[in-house]
């Protein structure tokens, strides 16, 4: 049995991950500012013997008598919606919080988990977008405070593993899509469902032409949790699907799966919008083992269920 620290744990992809460590005997500390995180998506397993919440915020730094074997770092706002509502904040959560959590896995000699992202990657020239591509971002925009603060964590990182010769893994999370997903949350998926189980208008920005690549939370997890015990492995790899599909083709889906009768209206593009995004995971076929199993159609009728409940 390890104890395991998730940071960000009471968020949507957290929530699912302390509960799949719990399920095969894992002590899990959950560690969460709440800020986008809900105490609800820890309700399933809040009272299991296993099982401890911490409300923090990790721009301040976290101390426990508790020996840690394992910390996955997924605490900062993940949509545009959040991270932009404070920027600096954003940035401070990915550098002052990743320097508290790396300095706490030194500490207690604890292999450390980066939740990085597809967004490094930018407005990417590359296509698919391979780990090895190092970028095409702005660094003033105002995705900046995110795309950036991704970036410099990565370099915390690998700037630990080499001066502290720290146990680091890097995981690269395309979009991800499922259950637990915030009613806000401002992401292609949550906002496509909630309008059309709405009746309301499904807003797409741009033409619709730009692709996205989704990928249902429990693959993720699984992904995520393979790249931890993975030997030796650090990283950085690309988990995500690898199906791309237009926005326009997306929200044709999601209307017809919920059975909606809404119309796409058409915005202004925001800036710095990426035009594309298609991981290349054959890093992670290869040193994992791991690919996306579950089928969009039958990720989306579940997570179509899922906000037809919270709605309804």
């Amino acid at each position: 049995m390890s104890t395991i620290l998730v940071t960000g744990g009471a968020g949507f992809i957290g929530s699912h991950l302390c509960e799949k460590l719990l399920d095969r005997g894992d002590k899990v500390i959950c560690l969460d500012n709440l800020f986008t995180g809900s105490k609800k998506n820890l309700e399933p397993f809040s009272a299991h013997k296993n099982f401890e919440f911490v409300e923090h915020d990790i721009i301040e730094p976290f101390f426990t008598d508790k020996k840690i074997d394992q910390i996955y770092n997924l605490a900062c706002p993940a949509s545009p919606v959040h991270y932009q509502f404070n920027s600096i904040r954003t940035v401070k959560a990915n550098t002052i919080g990743v320097i508290n959590m790396l300095g706490l896995a030194k500490l207690q000699g604890a292999r450390i988990l980066q939740a990085s992202t597809s967004e490094i990657y930018g407005d990417p020239l590359e296509h698919p977008q391979k780990e090895s591509y190092w970028g095409n971002v702005n660094t003033i925009g105002p995705r900046s405070c995110y795309d950036e603060g991704k970036r410099v964590a990565e370099t915390l990182f690998f700037d630990y593993h080499r001066k502290h010769n720290l146990e680091i893994r890097v995981a690269r999370i395309f979009n991800t899509y499922g259950d637990k997903m915030a009613r806000n949350d401002g992401r292609v998926v949550s906002n496509f469902i909630c309008q059309a189980l709405l009746g309301n208008e499904i807003t797409v920005y741009g033409a619709g032409d730009q692709t996205r690549s989704f990928c249902y939370v429990s693959d993720l997890v699984n992904g995520l949790i393979k790249l931890m015990d993975a030997p030796g492995f650090t990283g950085p790899v690309n988990l995500g699907n690898p199906a791309e599909l237009t926005i326009k083709e997306i929200a044709e889906k999601i209307i017809s799966l919920a059975d909606s009768k809404s119309k796409v209206v058409y915005k202004p593009l925001p800036q710095d919008d990426p035009k594309k995004r298609k991981p290349d995971i054959t890093l992670a076929k290869e040193k994992l083992n791991w690919q996306p199993k579950v089928k969009l159609e039958d990720g989306l009728k579940k997570t179509i269920e899922y906000f037809r409940g919270i709605i309804f």
